[in-house]
Protein backbone atom coordinates (compact mmCIF):
# COMPACT_ATOMS: atom_id res chain seq x y z
CA UNK A 1 0.00 0.00 0.00
CA UNK A 2 1.48 3.41 -0.94
CA UNK A 3 0.48 5.95 1.60
CA UNK A 4 0.17 9.88 -0.40
CA UNK A 5 -0.30 13.08 1.69
CA UNK A 6 -3.32 15.02 0.48
CA UNK A 7 -2.13 18.17 -0.70
CA UNK A 8 0.61 15.76 -2.97
CA UNK A 9 -2.02 13.91 -4.24
CA UNK A 10 -3.78 16.84 -5.61
CA UNK A 11 -0.93 17.66 -7.37
CA UNK A 12 -0.38 14.60 -8.60
CA UNK A 13 -4.33 14.26 -9.91
CA UNK A 14 -3.57 17.25 -11.59
CA UNK A 15 -0.35 16.47 -13.35
CA UNK A 16 -1.92 13.17 -14.23
CA UNK A 17 -5.32 13.74 -15.40
CA UNK A 18 -5.61 10.23 -16.93
CA UNK A 19 -4.76 8.89 -13.55
CA UNK A 20 -7.05 11.17 -12.36
CA UNK A 21 -9.86 10.36 -13.99
CA UNK A 22 -9.52 6.53 -13.55
CA UNK A 23 -9.30 6.83 -9.75
CA UNK A 24 -12.25 8.79 -9.22
CA UNK A 25 -14.06 7.07 -11.71
CA UNK A 26 -13.36 3.82 -9.49
CA UNK A 27 -14.34 5.78 -6.67
CA UNK A 28 -17.76 6.92 -8.22
CA UNK A 29 -18.35 3.51 -8.89
CA UNK A 30 -17.64 2.19 -5.68
CA UNK A 31 -19.84 4.23 -4.22
CA UNK A 32 -22.77 3.22 -6.39
CA UNK A 33 -21.81 -0.10 -5.45
CA UNK A 34 -22.09 0.46 -1.68
CA UNK A 35 -25.63 2.42 -2.38
CA UNK A 36 -26.77 -0.77 -3.84
CA UNK A 37 -25.54 -3.53 -2.47
CA UNK A 38 -24.33 -4.21 1.30
CA UNK A 39 -22.64 -1.16 1.78
CA UNK A 40 -26.13 0.37 2.33
CA UNK A 41 -26.71 -1.52 6.04
CA UNK A 42 -23.92 0.56 7.49
CA UNK A 43 -26.34 2.91 7.76
CA UNK A 44 -29.85 2.63 8.53
CA UNK A 45 -32.24 5.07 8.63
CA UNK A 46 -35.92 4.44 10.67
CA UNK A 47 -38.73 6.07 10.41
CA UNK A 48 -42.14 6.73 8.86
CA UNK A 49 -42.65 7.92 5.30
CA UNK A 50 -45.52 10.13 6.75
CA UNK A 51 -42.57 11.90 9.19
CA UNK A 52 -41.37 15.04 7.93
CA UNK A 53 -38.16 15.13 9.97
CA UNK A 54 -37.68 11.43 8.68
CA UNK A 55 -38.16 13.16 4.97
CA UNK A 56 -35.46 15.52 5.90
CA UNK A 57 -33.05 12.55 6.86
CA UNK A 58 -33.91 10.57 3.52
CA UNK A 59 -33.55 13.67 1.50
CA UNK A 60 -30.34 14.66 2.77
CA UNK A 61 -28.66 10.64 2.61
CA UNK A 62 -30.25 10.59 -1.12
CA UNK A 63 -28.46 14.07 -1.90
CA UNK A 64 -24.91 13.55 -0.15
CA UNK A 65 -25.00 9.95 -2.13
CA UNK A 66 -24.75 8.19 1.43
CA UNK A 67 -24.93 4.30 1.09
CA UNK A 68 -28.21 3.87 3.60
CA UNK A 69 -30.59 1.50 4.03
CA UNK A 70 -34.90 3.37 4.49
CA UNK A 71 -36.45 1.08 7.14
CA UNK A 72 -39.89 2.19 6.89
CA UNK A 73 -42.20 1.83 9.73
CA UNK A 74 -45.55 2.00 7.68
CA UNK A 75 -44.69 -1.09 6.24
CA UNK A 76 -44.10 -3.28 9.45
CA UNK A 77 -46.60 -5.48 10.17
CA UNK A 78 -46.04 -5.13 14.20
CA UNK A 79 -43.71 -1.30 13.90
CA UNK A 80 -43.30 -1.22 18.12
CA UNK A 81 -41.68 -5.24 17.56
CA UNK A 82 -39.82 -4.18 14.88
CA UNK A 83 -38.36 -1.17 16.97
CA UNK A 84 -37.87 -3.34 19.80
CA UNK A 85 -35.32 -6.07 17.51
CA UNK A 86 -33.61 -2.35 16.80
CA UNK A 87 -33.09 -1.43 20.81
CA UNK A 88 -35.23 1.70 19.98
CA UNK A 89 -38.46 3.18 21.38
CA UNK A 90 -41.05 4.89 19.45
CA UNK A 91 -39.93 8.17 20.71
CA UNK A 92 -36.39 7.97 19.52
CA UNK A 93 -37.60 7.74 15.56
CA UNK A 94 -36.53 9.09 13.54
CA UNK A 95 -33.41 7.09 14.00
CA UNK A 96 -30.11 6.85 12.26
CA UNK A 97 -28.00 3.40 13.03
CA UNK A 98 -24.60 3.77 12.07
CA UNK A 99 -21.29 1.54 13.00
CA UNK A 100 -20.59 3.45 15.68
CA UNK A 101 -23.76 5.19 17.52
CA UNK A 102 -27.09 5.29 17.26
CA UNK A 103 -28.74 8.31 16.78
CA UNK A 104 -32.37 9.45 18.37
CA UNK A 105 -34.30 12.06 17.11
CA UNK A 106 -32.03 12.69 14.20
CA UNK A 107 -31.68 15.54 11.91
CA UNK A 108 -29.31 15.96 9.23
CA UNK A 109 -26.60 18.25 10.85
CA UNK A 110 -26.15 15.52 13.74
CA UNK A 111 -26.12 12.51 11.23
CA UNK A 112 -23.08 14.84 9.32
CA UNK A 113 -21.95 15.62 12.88
CA UNK A 114 -21.69 12.03 13.32
CA UNK A 115 -20.20 11.28 9.77
CA UNK A 116 -17.49 13.87 9.98
CA UNK A 117 -19.95 15.62 7.05
CA UNK A 118 -20.04 18.78 8.86
CA UNK A 119 -17.41 21.77 8.51
CA UNK A 120 -14.79 21.68 11.08
CA UNK A 121 -12.48 25.06 10.95
CA UNK A 122 -8.41 24.95 11.27
CA UNK A 123 -7.42 27.62 13.93
CA UNK A 124 -5.82 30.59 12.48
CA UNK A 125 -6.35 29.74 8.88
CA UNK A 126 -7.96 31.97 6.18
CA UNK A 127 -9.46 31.09 3.19
CA UNK A 128 -8.55 33.08 -0.05
CA UNK A 129 -12.42 32.33 -1.12
CA UNK A 130 -15.85 30.84 0.88
CA UNK A 131 -18.83 30.07 -1.71
CA UNK A 132 -21.99 29.99 0.40
CA UNK A 133 -24.57 27.85 -1.37
CA UNK A 134 -23.61 24.89 -3.37
CA UNK A 135 -26.30 25.38 -6.41
CA UNK A 136 -25.22 25.59 -9.69
CA UNK A 137 -23.95 28.99 -9.41
CA UNK A 138 -21.91 27.61 -5.56
CA UNK A 139 -20.35 24.53 -7.39
CA UNK A 140 -19.24 26.20 -10.34
CA UNK A 141 -17.57 28.69 -8.19
CA UNK A 142 -16.05 26.26 -6.09
CA UNK A 143 -14.89 24.30 -9.25
CA UNK A 144 -12.84 27.52 -11.16
CA UNK A 145 -12.02 29.04 -7.53
CA UNK A 146 -9.95 25.39 -6.43
CA UNK A 147 -9.06 25.16 -10.51
CA UNK A 148 -7.38 28.71 -10.29
CA UNK A 149 -5.36 28.12 -7.12
CA UNK A 150 -7.61 29.60 -4.52
CA UNK A 151 -8.32 27.64 -1.19
CA UNK A 152 -11.90 27.11 -1.81
CA UNK A 153 -14.54 25.80 0.86
CA UNK A 154 -18.13 25.58 0.29
CA UNK A 155 -20.73 25.98 2.58
CA UNK A 156 -24.59 25.29 2.24
CA UNK A 157 -27.49 24.85 4.78
CA UNK A 158 -29.14 21.85 3.72
CA UNK A 159 -27.00 19.50 0.95
CA UNK A 160 -24.84 19.64 -1.45
CA UNK A 161 -26.93 20.95 -4.77
CA UNK A 162 -29.13 23.41 -3.66
CA UNK A 163 -32.84 23.93 -5.64
CA UNK A 164 -31.40 22.53 -9.07
CA UNK A 165 -29.97 19.39 -7.91
CA UNK A 166 -33.55 18.76 -6.48
CA UNK A 167 -34.46 18.66 -10.09
CA UNK A 168 -36.23 15.35 -11.61
CA UNK A 169 -34.45 16.87 -15.03
CA UNK A 170 -32.54 19.19 -16.84
CA UNK A 171 -33.68 19.00 -20.29
CA UNK A 172 -31.85 21.95 -21.66
CA UNK A 173 -28.24 22.32 -20.10
CA UNK A 174 -25.77 22.09 -23.20
CA UNK A 175 -23.67 18.80 -23.45
CA UNK A 176 -26.70 16.32 -22.30
CA UNK A 177 -28.66 15.66 -25.36
CA UNK A 178 -30.94 13.36 -23.48
CA UNK A 179 -31.35 16.00 -20.24
CA UNK A 180 -29.87 15.05 -16.78
CA UNK A 181 -31.59 14.90 -13.55
CA UNK A 182 -30.60 17.66 -10.98
CA UNK A 183 -28.97 15.43 -8.41
CA UNK A 184 -26.79 13.90 -11.14
CA UNK A 185 -25.26 17.33 -12.80
CA UNK A 186 -25.32 18.11 -8.90
CA UNK A 187 -22.98 15.14 -8.42
CA UNK A 188 -20.82 14.96 -11.02
CA UNK A 189 -19.71 19.16 -10.32
CA UNK A 190 -18.78 18.13 -6.50
CA UNK A 191 -16.77 15.54 -7.40
CA UNK A 192 -15.19 17.84 -9.70
CA UNK A 193 -14.90 20.61 -7.22
CA UNK A 194 -12.78 18.39 -4.66
CA UNK A 195 -10.77 16.71 -7.27
CA UNK A 196 -9.50 20.15 -7.46
CA UNK A 197 -9.11 20.81 -4.18
CA UNK A 198 -12.11 22.31 -3.10
CA UNK A 199 -13.90 21.17 0.46
CA UNK A 200 -17.69 20.64 0.34
CA UNK A 201 -19.94 20.97 3.22
CA UNK A 202 -23.46 20.12 4.00
CA UNK A 203 -25.42 21.16 6.04
CA UNK A 204 -23.49 23.84 7.48
CA UNK A 205 -25.27 26.62 8.37
CA UNK A 206 -24.31 30.54 7.78
CA UNK A 207 -26.18 33.08 9.59
CA UNK A 208 -24.01 35.96 9.43
CA UNK A 209 -21.27 37.94 7.12
CA UNK A 210 -19.19 40.91 8.25
CA UNK A 211 -15.76 42.94 7.35
CA UNK A 212 -13.06 42.84 9.58
CA UNK A 213 -9.50 44.45 8.51
CA UNK A 214 -8.10 42.35 6.29
CA UNK A 215 -10.69 40.11 5.36
CA UNK A 216 -13.96 39.22 5.95
CA UNK A 217 -15.51 36.91 8.33
CA UNK A 218 -18.80 33.93 8.15
CA UNK A 219 -20.41 33.54 11.28
CA UNK A 220 -22.49 29.86 11.37
CA UNK A 221 -24.89 28.90 13.10
CA UNK A 222 -22.80 27.28 16.20
CA UNK A 223 -21.76 30.81 16.80
CA UNK A 224 -18.29 30.05 15.40
CA UNK A 225 -16.36 31.97 12.00
CA UNK A 226 -14.71 31.47 8.76
CA UNK A 227 -12.32 34.28 8.27
CA UNK A 228 -11.97 34.52 4.73
CA UNK A 229 -10.40 36.59 2.03
CA UNK A 230 -13.00 36.80 -0.25
CA UNK A 231 -16.72 35.54 -0.60
CA UNK A 232 -19.37 34.85 -3.47
CA UNK A 233 -22.65 34.52 -2.14
CA UNK A 234 -24.73 32.20 -4.38
CA UNK A 235 -27.37 30.87 -1.68
CA UNK A 236 -29.97 30.74 -4.54
CA UNK A 237 -33.91 31.36 -3.64
CA UNK A 238 -36.40 29.29 -2.28
CA UNK A 239 -40.37 28.40 -3.48
CA UNK A 240 -42.64 30.38 -2.12
CA UNK A 241 -44.92 28.65 0.58
CA UNK A 242 -48.86 28.33 -0.25
CA UNK A 243 -51.11 30.84 1.28
CA UNK A 244 -52.87 28.12 3.22
CA UNK A 245 -53.75 26.82 6.95
CA UNK A 246 -52.27 24.02 8.23
CA UNK A 247 -49.27 23.92 5.68
CA UNK A 248 -46.55 23.64 8.31
CA UNK A 249 -48.14 20.46 9.47
CA UNK A 250 -48.36 18.57 5.98
CA UNK A 251 -44.94 19.97 5.08
CA UNK A 252 -42.88 16.86 4.45
CA UNK A 253 -46.49 14.79 4.66
CA UNK A 254 -47.39 15.58 1.72
CA UNK A 255 -46.65 19.16 0.74
CA UNK A 256 -43.23 19.22 -1.29
CA UNK A 257 -40.87 21.58 -2.81
CA UNK A 258 -38.90 18.83 -5.18
CA UNK A 259 -40.11 16.31 -6.87
CA UNK A 260 -36.88 13.66 -7.14
CA UNK A 261 -37.04 10.21 -6.90
CA UNK A 262 -37.50 10.15 -3.24
CA UNK A 263 -41.00 12.05 -3.62
CA UNK A 264 -41.79 9.96 -6.19
CA UNK A 265 -41.30 7.07 -4.49
CA UNK A 266 -43.48 8.26 -1.99
CA UNK A 267 -46.33 9.16 -3.93
CA UNK A 268 -45.72 6.00 -6.30
CA UNK A 269 -49.15 5.25 -8.54
CA UNK A 270 -51.36 7.86 -6.31
CA UNK A 271 -53.22 10.95 -7.41
CA UNK A 272 -50.74 14.57 -6.92
CA UNK A 273 -51.21 18.09 -7.44
CA UNK A 274 -48.41 20.19 -8.87
CA UNK A 275 -48.94 23.94 -8.17
CA UNK A 276 -47.40 26.68 -10.68
CA UNK A 277 -46.67 26.82 -14.33
CA UNK A 278 -42.87 27.12 -14.80
CA UNK A 279 -40.43 24.84 -16.18
CA UNK A 280 -39.70 23.35 -12.87
CA UNK A 281 -42.77 22.69 -12.51
CA UNK A 282 -43.24 20.81 -15.46
CA UNK A 283 -40.45 18.73 -15.09
CA UNK A 284 -42.04 17.71 -12.13
CA UNK A 285 -45.43 16.71 -13.55
CA UNK A 286 -43.55 14.70 -16.11
CA UNK A 287 -41.68 12.86 -13.85
CA UNK A 288 -43.82 12.08 -11.49
CA UNK A 289 -46.48 10.89 -14.52
CA UNK A 290 -43.63 8.60 -15.40
CA UNK A 291 -44.15 6.79 -11.45
CA UNK A 292 -47.77 6.03 -12.78
CA UNK A 293 -49.21 8.88 -10.75
CA UNK A 294 -52.03 11.00 -12.06
CA UNK A 295 -51.07 14.07 -12.20
CA UNK A 296 -53.11 17.94 -12.04
CA UNK A 297 -51.60 20.39 -13.31
CA UNK A 298 -52.94 23.88 -10.95
CA UNK A 299 -52.12 27.33 -12.60
CA UNK A 300 -54.04 30.36 -11.77
CA UNK A 301 -53.58 31.59 -15.06
CA UNK A 302 -54.78 30.77 -18.42
CA UNK A 303 -52.17 29.18 -19.95
CA UNK A 304 -48.74 27.72 -19.91
CA UNK A 305 -46.83 29.48 -22.64
CA UNK A 306 -46.20 32.17 -20.92
CA UNK A 307 -44.16 30.68 -18.18
CA UNK A 308 -42.83 26.78 -19.54
CA UNK A 309 -40.33 25.82 -22.61
CA UNK A 310 -42.69 24.99 -25.71
CA UNK A 311 -40.98 21.37 -25.14
CA UNK A 312 -42.46 20.64 -22.47
CA UNK A 313 -45.51 22.09 -22.88
CA UNK A 314 -45.74 19.19 -26.11
CA UNK A 315 -44.96 16.69 -23.52
CA UNK A 316 -47.36 17.60 -20.89
CA UNK A 317 -49.89 17.77 -24.04
CA UNK A 318 -49.54 14.28 -25.16
CA UNK A 319 -49.63 13.13 -21.61
CA UNK A 320 -52.77 10.87 -20.52
CA UNK A 321 -51.77 11.17 -16.98
CA UNK A 322 -51.74 14.79 -16.86
CA UNK A 323 -54.05 17.29 -16.70
CA UNK A 324 -54.39 21.01 -16.51
CA UNK A 325 -56.78 23.05 -14.37
CA UNK A 326 -56.06 27.06 -15.63
CA UNK A 327 -57.93 29.78 -13.33
CA UNK A 328 -57.62 28.05 -10.03
CA UNK A 329 -55.99 28.43 -6.27
CA UNK A 330 -55.43 26.09 -3.20
CA UNK A 331 -57.74 27.20 -1.11
CA UNK A 332 -57.51 24.15 1.88
CA UNK A 333 -55.50 21.19 2.83
CA UNK A 334 -56.57 17.90 4.26
CA UNK A 335 -55.71 14.66 6.01
CA UNK A 336 -55.08 13.08 9.02
CA UNK A 337 -51.04 11.76 9.50
CA UNK A 338 -50.65 12.84 6.14
CA UNK A 339 -52.12 14.60 3.06
CA UNK A 340 -55.25 13.10 1.92
CA UNK A 341 -57.09 15.34 -0.30
CA UNK A 342 -56.76 19.57 -1.84
CA UNK A 343 -60.07 21.62 -2.32
CA UNK A 344 -59.10 24.01 -5.06
CA UNK A 345 -61.24 26.97 -5.89
CA UNK A 346 -62.10 28.25 -9.12
CA UNK A 347 -60.75 32.07 -9.26
CA UNK A 348 -63.33 33.01 -12.22
CA UNK A 349 -66.53 31.25 -10.66
CA UNK A 350 -65.35 31.05 -6.98
CA UNK A 351 -66.64 27.16 -7.30
CA UNK A 352 -64.85 24.64 -4.96
CA UNK A 353 -63.47 21.32 -5.72
CA UNK A 354 -62.07 19.03 -3.67
CA UNK A 355 -59.38 16.35 -4.99
CA UNK A 356 -57.95 13.58 -3.47
CA UNK A 357 -54.03 13.34 -3.86
CA UNK A 358 -51.16 12.34 -1.49
CA UNK A 359 -48.38 14.87 -2.69
CA UNK A 360 -48.91 18.61 -3.62
CA UNK A 361 -45.95 20.01 -5.64
CA UNK A 362 -45.62 23.18 -5.42
CA UNK A 363 -43.17 25.23 -7.53
CA UNK A 364 -44.49 28.88 -7.07
CA UNK A 365 -41.95 31.88 -6.89
CA UNK A 366 -38.92 32.54 -5.68
CA UNK A 367 -37.97 34.02 -2.47
CA UNK A 368 -34.58 35.06 -1.96
CA UNK A 369 -32.45 32.91 0.76
CA UNK A 370 -31.05 36.25 1.91
CA UNK A 371 -32.32 37.07 5.39
CA UNK A 372 -29.08 35.69 6.79
CA UNK A 373 -27.47 38.81 5.28
CA UNK A 374 -29.19 41.42 7.73
CA UNK A 375 -27.77 44.67 6.71
CA UNK A 376 -24.62 43.45 5.22
CA UNK A 377 -25.00 44.02 1.71
CA UNK A 378 -27.26 46.14 -0.17
CA UNK A 379 -30.69 44.44 -1.39
CA UNK A 380 -33.48 45.57 -3.69
CA UNK A 381 -36.89 45.47 -2.42
CA UNK A 382 -37.37 41.99 -2.88
CA UNK A 383 -34.58 40.63 -0.78
CA UNK A 384 -32.20 39.96 -4.17
CA UNK A 385 -28.58 41.06 -3.62
CA UNK A 386 -27.88 44.24 -6.37
CA UNK A 387 -23.93 44.23 -7.61
CA UNK A 388 -22.22 46.03 -9.82
CA UNK A 389 -24.02 48.60 -12.16
CA UNK A 390 -26.85 48.12 -10.28
CA UNK A 391 -25.57 49.58 -7.38
CA UNK A 392 -25.57 53.91 -6.35
CA UNK A 393 -22.21 55.35 -8.83
CA UNK A 394 -19.51 55.66 -7.34
CA UNK A 395 -17.83 58.97 -6.04
CA UNK A 396 -16.04 60.77 -8.72
CA UNK A 397 -12.32 59.83 -8.80
CA UNK A 398 -13.37 56.45 -6.76
CA UNK A 399 -13.06 52.72 -8.10
CA UNK A 400 -16.36 51.40 -9.07
CA UNK A 401 -17.34 47.68 -7.83
CA UNK A 402 -16.12 44.87 -10.26
CA UNK A 403 -18.44 42.61 -12.05
CA UNK A 404 -20.70 40.57 -9.12
CA UNK A 405 -19.13 42.33 -6.47
CA UNK A 406 -21.62 43.89 -4.21
CA UNK A 407 -21.81 46.94 -2.02
CA UNK A 408 -19.05 45.91 0.15
CA UNK A 409 -15.54 45.07 -1.62
CA UNK A 410 -14.95 41.72 -1.94
CA UNK A 411 -18.20 39.88 -1.50
CA UNK A 412 -20.13 38.83 -4.91
CA UNK A 413 -23.10 37.40 -5.13
CA UNK A 414 -23.55 34.56 -8.23
CA UNK A 415 -26.67 32.78 -9.27
CA UNK A 416 -30.65 33.01 -8.27
CA UNK A 417 -29.66 35.59 -5.53
CA UNK A 418 -28.60 38.32 -7.44
CA UNK A 419 -30.63 41.06 -8.88
CA UNK A 420 -31.55 40.65 -12.22
CA UNK A 421 -30.17 36.83 -12.85
CA UNK A 422 -32.01 34.50 -15.16
CA UNK A 423 -33.07 31.87 -13.58
CA UNK A 424 -31.68 29.38 -15.23
CA UNK A 425 -28.96 26.73 -14.34
CA UNK A 426 -26.78 27.36 -17.19
CA UNK A 427 -26.58 31.02 -16.52
CA UNK A 428 -26.43 30.19 -12.98
CA UNK A 429 -22.55 28.18 -13.22
CA UNK A 430 -21.59 31.00 -15.80
CA UNK A 431 -22.12 33.68 -13.26
CA UNK A 432 -20.64 31.79 -10.67
CA UNK A 433 -17.59 30.79 -12.65
CA UNK A 434 -17.86 34.86 -13.60
CA UNK A 435 -17.71 35.71 -10.07
CA UNK A 436 -14.27 34.18 -9.68
CA UNK A 437 -12.10 36.24 -12.23
CA UNK A 438 -13.44 39.25 -10.03
CA UNK A 439 -12.62 37.39 -7.16
CA UNK A 440 -8.90 37.54 -8.44
CA UNK A 441 -9.19 40.78 -9.32
CA UNK A 442 -10.25 42.34 -5.88
CA UNK A 443 -7.64 39.90 -3.95
CA UNK A 444 -4.95 41.45 -6.68
CA UNK A 445 -5.73 45.35 -5.32
CA UNK A 446 -5.70 44.02 -1.99
CA UNK A 447 -2.37 42.88 -1.35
Amino acid sequence: MLVIEQAEFRRLMSLRPALAETIFSALVARREILRSGEGALAIRIVGSRYSPEAMDLRAFAEHSRLAHLWIDLEDAEDSDELLRTLGLHPDDVPAVITPTEVLVRASPATVAENLGLSFRPTPGYIFDLIVIGSGPAGLAASVYGASEGLSTVCLDAVAIGGQAGASSRIENFVGFPNGISGGDLAARAAVQAMRLGARLNAPTEVVGLHAEVGFHAVTLGDGSEIPTRAVIVASGARYRRLAVEDLGRFEGAGVYYAATDLEARVCDGTPVIVIGGGNSAGQAAIYLGQHNCKVTIAIRGGELAHSMSQYLIERIEADPKIDLMIHVEVQELAGRDHLEQATIRHTDTGQLQAIACTGLFCFIGAEPATGWLSDSVRLDRGGFILTDRQLPRPVAGTPGPLPFETSVPGIFAAGDVRHGSMKRVAAAVGEGSSAVRSVHERLATAT
